[in-house]
């Protein structure tokens, strides 16, 4: 699931750009990522018949209109770009976006099915920041199978799939490319160890307070970043003003869910 997530997520950005295309994603993830494991668990009573549960729900319902905020930014941004030859397709988008945010949160499910290889680990002597790092190899080594299984096919299928032009380039174009594509992986990879490190400083029954704090500084970081990119470049006051409120209700909705599940 992650993996199918993992190639969605970057074909989002593409057509909706970082600032909306996280937003639209990680909301939906924030949503499927919480409810579906507690369902999965046989929880779905104590969901709506507890204070806890109470508080989670309405954080996720305050979630699907942060979602929708955000998405009618996309839609006021777009009517603004009407006639720029841009590769912004809001319906193309927002369906991408939406099989992003579902299948992304497999890693969700991948990390909490991984509960008992995280144990051995600490029965092993492992500290506990590191203990839920040895299931990584296998919940990233599966998404690594699917995204380099898609970018492989699509190379072959365009026709640039040519190791000998690749290399054939400037050493200093090689290098440049090769350090950013390292730096991408390690990044994102670092996002995880220090989740793993949040994670073993929570008590187990709370574990999706840490999922959620995640999911809402991604929000909220990726609307910085995209606006310091200069994708809002152009376009009025309103949509970025509607964008910002989305945003923020996706993060008070992260942040309910979790006050939810300390209660």
């Amino acid at each position: 699931m992650w993996g199918v997530g993992n190639v969605s997520y970057g074909l989002t950005m593409r057509h909706l750009g970082i600032s909306l295309g996280v937003g639209v994603a990680v909301g939906i993830n924030l949503v499927v990522g919480t409810v579906m494991p507690p369902l999965l668990a046989g929880q779905a009573a104590v969901m709506f018949q507890s204070k806890s549960g109470l508080y989670t729900m309405a954080g996720l319902l305050l979630g699907v209109i942060g979602v929708a905020i955000v998405s009618y930014a996309g839609h006021q941004k777009e009517i603004q770009m009407r006639g720029e030859r841009m590769e912004f397709n809001l319906k193309l988008g927002l369906i991408l976006a939406v099989l992003c945010g579902f299948f992304s949160a497999g890693m969700a499910f991948a990390i909490n099915a991984a509960g008992p290889m995280s144990a051995a680990a600490l029965k092993l002597g492992v500290a506990p920041g590191y203990a839920a790092m040895p299931a990584y190899v296998f919940i990233m080594g599966g998404g690594a199978v699917v995204n380099m299984s898609y970018c492989f096919i699509r190379l072959a299928a365009l026709k640039r799939l040519s190791l000998r032009d690749d290399l054939s380039q400037p050493k200093g174009t090689l290098l440049r490319n090769a350090s950013l594509a390292a730096a991408g992986g390690i990044m994102w990879y670092l996002q995880f160890f220090f989740y793993a490190w949040g994670q073993s400083n929570i008590p187990e029954r709370l574990s999706y307070v840490n999922w959620m704090l995640h999911m809402s500084g991604y929000v909220l970081f990726a609307g910085i970043i995209g606006l310091a990119l200069g994708e809002w470049t152009g376009i009025s006051g309103k949509p970025i003003r509607l964008l910002w409120a989305g945003i923020i209700v996706i993060i008070a909705a992260a942040n309910l869910v979790g006050l939810g599940m300390a209660s």
